[in-house]
């Protein structure tokens, strides 16, 4: 008896973190997406790297709203998502989930492109980004929703009767098994795109690292080694692109080791999920925090008002 409240404790204490982390996590993203909503109206000549950290808040806003609903209906077992309601929350953030990567890789990618010097063979892509990028944005957009509509297919209210190839993804929500076919070629596509997406990251990071890299070295010749170079804002919105890289490496690879992990490590099915759901929701978390980290007239303004209250 004694064991079994300590794992219902446990669980209660768990499924308030989710909450709690999504609730922090869509408030970041709120002010994070204002922010350089506004900034790129307001700028005479806006830059896509604006618009893709809107883009970007935007996606995990939609995303942890989505998550809330999810976790809602698992954990408050009021069971009150209908089959329309299924569909489109599950659809809409898996469609964000894939948009979350394809647009982090999108952010490293562009800011390796606006650091590149004017020697580099990313010169001639600097003027034309602003061109392709709105292109780009509906692509993803559109090629991304083609690839998820198996959740809108397969995804119904969960009914009365049992059945063993059912997959249940919420009290309220079950998946029903599509044929061997379908379900190998949308599994190839996202993995083939997350590959893809993933090694352009590293790429364009390990690009960049070699950019800071050498411009340390140089201003060390030109300077006193006593002296320490002062990093510009460019320099300071690298370091913290690579540090949202690394982090988001981290996670992706936490999510995949921790979702393949539930059936053999955890005895305790709800508490797995809650830890599946913290790790899952954690990029889009954390992500505005490291974001907002380098813009000064946003911390001035957050730090202004925390002080008035």
């Amino acid at each position: 008896m004694v064991k079994r409240k300590r794992t219902f404790s446990r669980f209660f204490d768990v499924r308030s973190a989710v909450f709690f982390e999504i609730t922090i996590g869509i408030s970041a993203n709120t002010v994070l997406l204002l922010f350089h909503s506004l900034t790129f109206l307001l700028r005479h000549r806006p830059k896509p790297l604006d618009l893709t950290i809107a883009h970007l808040a935007l996606i995990h806003l939609v995303m942890l709203v989505t998550m809330g609903f999810i976790a809602a209906d698992t954990f408050e077992f009021q069971g009150w998502l209908d089959g329309l309601m299924c569909k489109l929350v599950i659809y809409m953030h898996r469609l964000m989930r894939s948009l979350s990567i394809c647009t982090t890789c999108l952010l490293s990618v562009l800011q390796a492109i606006t650091l590149s010097p004017r020697n580099s063979c990313l010169t001639k892509f600097k003027h034309k980004s602003s061109h392709h990028y709105p292109c780009c944005l509906v692509f993803l957009w559109v090629f991304n929703m083609i690839l998820n509509t198996r959740f809108l297919v397969s995804i119904d209210a969960t009914p009365n009767v049992t059945s063993h190839s059912l997959v249940f993804v919420t009290e309220s929500c079950s998946q029903w098994p599509i044929s061997y076919l379908f379900k190998y070629v949308f599994l190839s596509l996202v993995n083939i795109q997350d590959i893809s997406f993933i090694g352009l990251m590293a790429l364009s990071s390990g690009y960049m690292v070699s950019l800071l890299y050498r411009h340390k070295r140089q201003f060390q010749h030109l300077h006193s080694t006593y002296l320490s170079p002062k990093a510009s804002p460019e320099e300071k919105a690298t370091w913290s692109i690579l540090q949202l890289m690394g982090f988001f490496m981290l996670m992706y690879i936490s999510d995949c080791a921790t979702f393949s992990s539930r059936a053999t490590l955890w005895h305790n099915e709800l508490i797995s999920l809650c830890v599946q759901m913290l790790v899952g929701n954690a990029y889009a978390t954390i992500c505005p925090f490291v974001l907002m980290s380098t813009e000064k007239r946003m911390t001035e303004c957050l730090t202004s008002m925390w002080k008035r209250l």
